[in-house]
């Protein structure tokens, strides 16, 4: 409870800001307009057909993204229509029974399976148990990186050794060298292998981001590695500098992206997130502004059983210091953060 709290204080400590500091980019949205883990207008319809127990639509919907090579949408459909299926499975077992060998009926029956053993004190060897139907998955289309990015995870999860890592690593980079999914996997097997290897995991995001195109998901990895650095409470000090530095990497990449849009708002919501740990919250705010009215559980659920009402309770914060009499706030830049620091 102590360690939540210390999570918890950097955001709901009130903090003045210049009246400067911009305070619409999309519009402010109400209270009652946002909408947490909201569904794109292609996922939304497999998602009610399939509380209907039909298939169809998400059968045609993973299709596409095959065919098209969406890779960074079919990961987050994957992942999604496999939550779905959790509470819900009867659609995907007809899915099944109906086309056993179908690519993408596999690839979600892989995830759910990982996403069920995950739970389980048994959980690595429930995992290898699982391990077949990862390599099904895998033989479905030989161009598709995201049965690899389960891969990963699998690895991290069954405590699997660095070279069979590697291996997969090598396999997933050979079909989509900057496949974020894949790349967020292979930073929190990093994470997870050596605990509190911060520098390491920001070394390794870093080299990724630096590759990758600039308007590429992987530009978010360095921010995700020091979001870890910032929540985990542990490990050698990273300098404030290099985490200012993922945070700027960032917002670039967010400028890039549609504002409002639901795609890119599980990144708007880390970069708030960490922009706010680093108490640059006049760049927090034109954050939360681009996210629009889309609130993601990650990453606020890390340090609450609450995500939207942290992120409503932050954003009313924030606005109500953007109206503040000028005053003289922390500049936030400059030494070093510690984890939990506030």
């Amino acid at each position: 409870m102590v360690a939540t709290m210390a999570l918890l204080l950097p955001f709901i400590r009130p903090t003045r800001m210049t009246p400067t500091a911009p305070r619409t980019v999309a519009g402010p949205r109400a209270d009652d307009e946002v909408l947490l883990d909201a569904p794109d207008r292609r996922l939304g319809p497999a998602l009610v057909a399939a509380a209907q127990g039909a298939y169809g639509p998400a059968a045609e919907l993973l299709a596409g993204t095959r065919e098209r090579a969406e890779w960074e949408d079919r990961d987050r459909y994957t992942v999604r229509l496999a939550a779905f299926a959790r509470s819900r499975p009867e659609w995907l077992q007809a899915w099944r029974a109906a086309a056993p060998h179908d690519p993408d009926a596999l690839l979600v029956a892989t995830q759910l399976a990982v996403d069920l053993a995950w739970p389980s004190p048994g959980r690595a060897e429930l995992l290898r148990e699982v391990s077949p139907l990862i390599t099904a998955a895998a033989r479905g289309d030989d161009r598709d990186p995201v049965p690899w990015r389960v891969a990963l995870d699998h690895a991290r999860g069954s405590r699997a050794g660095h070279r069979y890592f590697e291996e997969l690593w090598e396999a997933a980079v050979r079909r989509a060298p900057h496949h974020y999914g894949c790349h967020v996997a292979a930073l929190r097997y990093l994470a997870a292998s050596w605990h509190g290897s911060h520098h390491e995991c920001l070394d390794f995001a870093d080299l990724a981001a630096q590759d990758a195109p600039a308007g590429s998901l992987v530009q978010a990895l360095p921010v995700r590695a020091a979001f870890a650095y910032l929540t985990d409470g542990c490990g050698p000090e990273v300098p404030r500098a290099r985490l200012d530095a993922a945070a700027d990497r960032a917002i670039a990449l967010s400028a890039q992206l549609p504002p409002a849009d639901v795609r890119p708002a599980e990144i708007r919501n880390l970069l708030a997130f960490v922009l706010v740990r680093l108490e640059r919250r006049e760049e927090a705010l034109v954050q939360l502004a681009l996210t629009g009215p889309y609130v993601t559980s990650f990453p606020w659920d890390r340090v609450t059983d609450d995500p939207l009402g942290l992120f409503l309770t932050l954003r009313a914060d924030i606005r109500a210091a953007a109206l503040a009499p000028p005053g003289h706030p922390r500049s936030g830049r400059g030494g070093h953060v510690r984890p939990g620091d506030h």
